[in-house]
């Protein structure tokens, strides 16, 4: 029987699986990602959804309106800290599993107990560019919410989605959770001034994008705020973000980002990861540095303040 109805859809993936794999062998690494799944299966109906199918390393499900499915996701990426850090027999820790989650809100066709739609769609276009422990939504489900929820979410920008002609506004649900994704071996680095911008130099193409004109894309596609126009680089590879008083930069692509420090020979690799940028140096989209044909952007955090001159004397 076929129906149509306007339903919120919430896809849910598991991250790190692939490196199970590789440390604890094909039946412990299945059993953990089994177990992972159930978890959230279980969680997904205690909070009012519908687990519509499960997709190897995660899940499709259905709620009635976005007031159940965000409270959902906050449980959802709990649960799941709260299992991966859980102690093994002999004093070991499980390795930490990611979760990526996407919401989007519209109409639904619902047939033979599966669901179709732009909704679907959308919802599982959008998980392709959340990072790890992030929960993306679509302008829809914010707006069903009620005024006093909606600040909890922070506007991002519009993405051009794979299979759609028409952009998607985006929004991130901020937690504190999101903090463990983001390198933090450069928060002793303490500058002289806050930076006010940050320049990117791509070829020909120089720009210098402040803050308030953050969040960015870097991509291949056209719709991207950065476009690089090579075909390691994502259609949405990375954004770059205004937070906590820094500038970060997030992967969201499948072949990595890379950022090199000027001066530093070590070379930072985020895989769905997060990087805060300090001083200049360059960030590599889907090949490392050390290929010296990698899409490379050079960078440099500015702070205007430091090039004013100061006045001789007392």
């Amino acid at each position: 029987m076929t129906s149509v109805t306007q339903r919120t859809v919430m896809f849910a993936d598991l991250r790190g699986s692939t490196g199970l794999f590789e440390r604890l062998g094909n039946a412990q690494a299945a059993a953990v990602v089994t177990q992972s799944v159930e978890l959230l299966a279980r969680v997904v109906e205690i909070s009012g959804g519908r687990v519509i199918k499960t997709l190897g390393d995660g899940l499709m499900a259905t709620f009635d309106e976005p007031s159940s499915a965000i409270p959902c996701a906050d449980e959802l990426h709990d649960s799941l800290d709260r299992i991966s850090t859980a102690p093994e027999s002999g004093g070991r820790r499980m390795p930490v599993l990611k979760l990526q989650v996407a919401l989007a809100h519209g109409e639904l066709v619902e047939l033979n107990g599966d669901c179709f739609g732009d909704a679907v769609n959308v919802a599982a276009r959008l998980l392709d560019n959340a990072g790890d422990n992030e929960t993306l939504v679509t302008d829809s489900v914010v707006l069903a919410l009620p005024e006093e929820d909606r600040v909890r979410f922070r506007r991002l920008s519009r993405l051009q989605l794979r299979g759609r002609s028409e952009s998607v506004q985006v929004h991130r649900l901020e937690a504190a959770r999101f903090g463990d994704t983001v390198s933090t071996r450069f928060q002793d680095v303490i500058a002289t001034h806050a930076p006010d911008g940050i320049r990117l130099v791509w070829l020909d193409e120089n720009r210098v994008l402040s803050g308030s004109e953050l969040p960015a894309v870097l991509g291949r596609s056209t719709q991207a705020t950065f476009c690089i126009d090579d075909t390691r680089v994502s259609r949405s590879h990375a954004r770059l973000e205004w937070h906590g008083g820094a500038f970060q930069i997030s992967d969201l692509s499948s072949n990595g980002t890379y950022v090199r420090f000027r001066g530093q020979s070590e070379v930072i690799a985020l895989r769905r990861g997060t990087c805060t940028l300090h001083g200049a140096g360059v960030i590599c989209l889907g090949s490392p540095p050390t290929d010296l044909t990698a899409p490379t952007v050079r960078f440099e955090v500015l702070a205007f303040a430091d090039t004013v001159p100061q006045a001789a004397g007392g």
